[in-house]
C-alpha cells in the first residue's frame, strides 16, 4: 500500500550567475574619476568658485573607496589642484602689486597705462611682444586677443573699490600695463563695470554723472537730458505730480512741465539707474515747495467727484463727471441716466446706487 504522497517544492533558480562580478556604480569608475579631475579647470575658467566646488568633488571621488594606490591618488590630487591654480585669476590688487614690485626691481617706476619699451638684449626670453591698445574694449575680447599675442593676461578693478573680477563679459578695459612674470610677458588690464566711465587714473573713483536741475522743463527736454547722461530710455518714467490728476496718453504730455524728479539735483546717475519725472500741465503749475513734492497733494475739486476742477465739465455737480457726463448710473433708473442739476448723490427713481459709500455717488 503506497504511503502518503508529499510534494517537494521546486527550488527557484538563482537570479544571477554566482560567478558574475557585481556591477560598480558609475561614479566609482576610472572614467568618472578622470572626468572629475578634467572638469576642475573647465569650470574654474567659467567661475573660480565652481572650480573650487568641482575640486572638492574630485577629491571625494579620488579618495573614497578607490582601489588606486596612494601614490596615484596623490598625483591626481596635485594635478587637479595645480590645474585650478593655473587658471584662477589673481586676487584683487595682486596684479598691481606684482607690477610695482617688478618696477622697483628694475630701478624704475612706470605710470598706470604706460607700456614698457622692449629690452635691448637679444635674448628670446627677454623679448616683449607688440602691445595693442585694448582700452575701451570688452574684457572678454581683450583677454582673448592678448592671450593669442603671447601675454599672460591679468585684470583688476580700476576703481577705488578694487572689486573682485567675476566673469569677463560685464567689464570694460580702461587701463593696460605690461610687466613680467619671470621670463613671461604679462599684460595687466584695469577695468570698470560695463557702461561706467573710466576714472581719471587707475584706482580713482568712477566719475558717475550727477542729476541736473530739471524743474519746469518740459517732459521732452528733461527726458533728453537724462538719456544724455547714459540712462536707458526705458528707465525714464513719467508720473503725475498731483494725486488726483491723470496723466494723458503717451505723446500728449510732451509740453507738460517737470515739478520734481528722482534722483534729485546732484544725485549720482549710474548706468542702470531709473529716473522718475513728476509732471504737471502748465495751467496747474507746480505745488509750492513748502507744501509737498511728488504725488502728496491734490488739485482743487469742489464737488469731490475725483475730477479736478480744471478738467471737470461739471465742477459743481458731483453726480456728473468726465466719465459719466449724463450722470452716474443707478440701479432702478429707467433710462440709466440721472436727474439733472447739482445732485450730491443718492438713489434715483427710488433705486439703489451702484456704488454705495464711495465718493462717486
Amino acid at each position: 500500500m503506497p504511503g502518503p504522497h508529499t510534494t517537494t517544492p521546486a527550488q527557484s533558480e538563482p537570479s544571477s550567475d554566482p560567478g558574475a562580478v557585481p556591477r560598480r556604480r558609475w561614479w566609482r569608475t576610472n572614467a568618472a574619476r578622470a572626468g572629475c579631475v578634467a572638469a576642475v579647470p573647465g569650470l574654474g575658467l567659467l567661475e573660480p568658485r565652481l572650480g573650487g566646488v568641482m575640486l572638492i568633488v574630485a577629491l571625494v571621488v579620488l579618495w573614497r573607496r578607490n582601489p588606486w594606490p596612494k601614490a596615484a591618488k596623490a598625483v591626481a590630487t596635485v594635478a587637479a589642484a595645480g590645474l585650478l591654480a593655473a587658471i584662477v585669476p589673481d586676487s584683487p590688487g595682486q596684479a598691481a602689486r606684482d607690477t610695482a614690485a617688478e618696477a622697483k626691481a628694475d630701478g624704475k617706476t612706470r605710470p598706470h597705462g604706460a607700456t614698457t619699451a622692449p629690452p635691448t638684449t637679444g635674448s628670446p626670453e627677454a623679448t616683449m611682444p607688440p602691445v595693442s591698445d585694448y582700452r575701451g574694449q570688452n574684457l572678454e575680447e581683450a583677454h582673448g586677443k592678448a592671450g593669442k599675442d603671447g601675454f599672460v593676461v591679468k585684470s583688476h578693478d580700476a576703481s577705488e573699490k578694487d572689486k573682485f573680477i567675476r566673469g569677463r563679459a560685464p567689464w570694460t578695459v580702461c587701463f593696460q600695463e605690461t610687466g613680467r612674470l619671470g621670463a613671461r610677458p604679462v599684460l595687466d588690464f584695469g577695468v570698470v563695470p560695463k557702461g561706467a566711465p573710466c576714472p581719471k587714473e587707475d584706482g580713482a573713483p568712477i566719475p558717475w554723472p550727477t542729476m541736473p536741475e530739471l524743474v519746469w522743463k518740459t517732459w521732452q527736454t528733461a527726458r533728453a537730458e537724462v538719456i544724455a547722461l547714459g540712462v536707458r530710455a526705458d528707465h525714464v518714467e513719467a508720473r503725475k505730480t498731483y494725486r488726483n490728476d491723470t496723466l494723458p496718453d503717451e505723446g500728449k504730455y510732451d509740453d507738460w512741465r517737470v515739478c520734481a524728479h528722482d534722483p534729485a539735483e546732484g544725485g549720482k546717475v549710474q548706468g542702470d539707474s531709473r529716473v522718475t519725472l513728476y509732471l504737471s500741465s502748465t495751467d496747474n503749475g507746480c505745488p509750492a515747495p513748502d507744501r509737498a513734492t511728488g504725488t502728496a497733494i491734490d488739485l482743487p475739486d469742489r464737488d469731490d467727484d475725483g475730477d479736478p476742477d480744471y478738467r471737470d465739465p461739471f465742477p459743481g455737480d458731483r453726480n456728473r463727471t468726465t466719465a459719466f457726463p449724463d450722470g452716474v448710473p443707478h440701479l432702478g433708473d429707467s433710462n440709466g441716466s440721472s436727474s439733472s442739476g447739482g445732485s450730491s448723490g443718492g438713489s434715483h427713481g427710488h433705486g439703489r446706487s451702484v456704488c454705495p459709500r464711495t465718493r462717486w455717488c
